[in-house]
């Protein structure tokens, strides 16, 4: 059996405090439409940071690539994809891609990498249970 893909798509429209002086969207502003994704996917596929939180782990991000492909601007609507990507390992891998919708051209291209630790910040090495009963409910497990 093939394991699924889990893909989330958010749409939102560029505000005009996302822009910078030259009327672009900030470079810094990538990362919050990130999260825009991350939180978009865990709505869809049930994985909730809230609850993560409340079952003793926090998820904090380790790695954070962006590589931007074209300009954005204020009023642009863009369309956030938000891949998760299975990992043997104890962590929470996403790829993202930003397109401008009326365009359709690729804005930007990403990933996150986030790592699962206690309430008191020691790293957990090993996939938490809820996480493993996660992967096996959306097929990610043999």
């Amino acid at each position: 059996m093939s394991k699924e893909k889990l893909i989330d798509q958010k749409t939102i429209r560029i505000r005009f405090s996302e822009t910078d002086a030259l009327g672009m969207v900030w470079h810094g502003n990538y990362i919050k439409f990130f999260e825009d994704g991350r939180d978009s996917f865990g709505e869809k596929y049930d994985l909730n940071w809230l609850e993560i939180h409340d079952l003793g782990f926090v998820t904090p991000i380790v790695k954070t690539v962006c590589e931007h492909k074209c300009k954005l601007r204020y009023g642009d609507k863009i369309r956030i994809e938000t891949e998760f990507i299975d990992e043997a390992a104890a962590k929470i891998h996403f790829k993202f891609r930003i397109y401008n919708t009326d365009t359709g051209k690729l804005a930007a291209t990403g990933e996150t990498l986030q790592v699962f630790t206690d309430k008191d910040g020691e790293l957990v090495l090993t996939n938490p249970e809820f996480y493993v009963k996660w992967k096996k409910r959306w097929n990610l497990l043999d």
